[in-house]
């Protein structure tokens, strides 16, 4: 995980068909020192339970969730950071049953339990004095809908809508938007609603398809039986753009499915978290593990046993031999080679064309078309 900044360990899915998961146990608390590949939790639905783990090592905080507790994937469970001091900007200790921050007006004792409440919606109704036990336990109170009751003067609305387990929406609408477009056509199985982005006009289309608008449009796309998202942003210079990406998707209740393009070849032993994107002709080994919204661009090769951190790109036509460790945000360049058992720190930068024959440090840096080690 990052240590400059952090990384959210995000609620996975499950099953298709159950949006949320029991946390059955928790093995950390904030704080806490954790190593790589240590267990976070185990979560479980009606047909499956797995153990959550960390890709590397750090502090964790700003948990959010208690143990017996249930979780929608995609919510945040907690970060892991390079210090123990490190808290989600503009937060201070979250609330454990729903995500929002202590303040000196919203005590425990004033949220009920389960009750799912964003922190600027919990601040205007804590300035209007609405009685919290008074809005509706499961969906999402946004701002949005606290505004809108107050105008009414009436109970607060929740938009009722069908859900279509089909529909998704790509978030971003530059290239790798584009080509993530043209992937989801091939599978075939999935209705693109839409595209959204924070930098297109609404009359502008994408492809064909149409701009919904920004971010702020979720919560009402989310309301309109839309329940999956493509974080479309590639974060190539600036990882943390597409880790915000995810963090928006995640608080408007979004879930982000895996996708593999028909074309590609994953081995059956091969382990993918949500929000992994496979490209044309690229291919996952045995064993492989690849974590959280990692993405193998097109004819790249991730052999046997390998292992990706959450957030790592690895970029069109590089070659990862068996037994590489790539940590988390880290980006490999278009036509790299990485020699056998190689491990890269997380955040480390690949330039296009070099060779890797030993390891490179956490935020390294190996210039384009040169050997490393040196």
């Amino acid at each position: 995980m990052m240590t400059s900044t952090a990384i959210p360990v995000l609620i996975p899915l499950l099953n298709p068909n159950e949006p949320e998961a029991r946390l059955v146990s928790l093995n950390v608390q904030n704080s806490q020192q954790v190593s790589t590949g240590e267990v976070l939790c185990t979560l479980e639905t009606t047909k499956s339970a797995i153990d959550l783990t960390t890709e590397a090592g750090g502090y964790i905080t700003g948990l959010r969730f208690a143990e017996g507790q249930f979780a929608r994937a995609g919510e945040i469970l907690c970060y892991v950071a390079g210090s123990p001091d490190w808290s989600p900007p503009g937060t201070s200790t979250p609330h454990l049953s729903t995500g929002v921050p202590h303040t000196e007006s919203a005590t425990t004792s004033e949220i009920p339990t389960g009750l799912r409440i964003s922190q600027p919606a919990l601040a205007l109704a804590q300035q209007a004095n609405l009685d919290l036990g008074a809005l509706p336990i499961g969906p999402l109170i946004t701002e949005k809908m606290v505004r809108a009751m107050l105008e009414r003067n009436q109970p607060l609305a929740i938009p009722q809508s069908s859900f279509d387990p089909t529909a998704i929406i790509i978030y971003g609408g530059g290239g790798h938007g584009k080509a993530l477009i043209d992937l989801i056509r091939s599978i075939g199985v999935y209705r693109i609603h839409g595209i959204v982005d924070d930098g297109l006009a609404k009359s502008k289309t994408v492809l064909g398809f149409p701009v919904l608008g920004g971010a702020k449009v979720l919560t009402d796309i989310y309301a309109q039986g839309v329940r999956l998202a493509v974080n479309a942003v590639g974060g190539i210079g600036n990882l943390n753009s597409r880790v915000s990406v995810f963090q928006k998707l995640a608080e408007a209740g979004f879930a982000c499915p895996i996708l593999i393009h028909p074309s590609a070849v994953v081995e059956p032993s091969a382990n993918l978290s949500p929000g992994v994107q496979i490209f044309p002709h690229s291919y996952v080994g045995s064993e492989a593990q690849l974590g959280f919204g990692v993405i193998v661009n097109t004819s790249a090769v991730v052999s046997h046993d390998c292992s990706l951190g959450d957030c790592a790109n690895i970029s069109p036509g590089a070659l990862l031999a068996g037994e590489v460790k790539i940590g988390a945000g880290v980006l490999v360049g278009m036509g790299v080679t990485i020699n056998l058992g190689v491990k890269i720190g997380a955040n480390a930068r690949i330039g296009n064309s070099a060779t890797v024959k030993g390891d490179v440090p956490e935020g390294g840096i190996v210039r384009a078309g040169t050997t490393w080690p040196q």
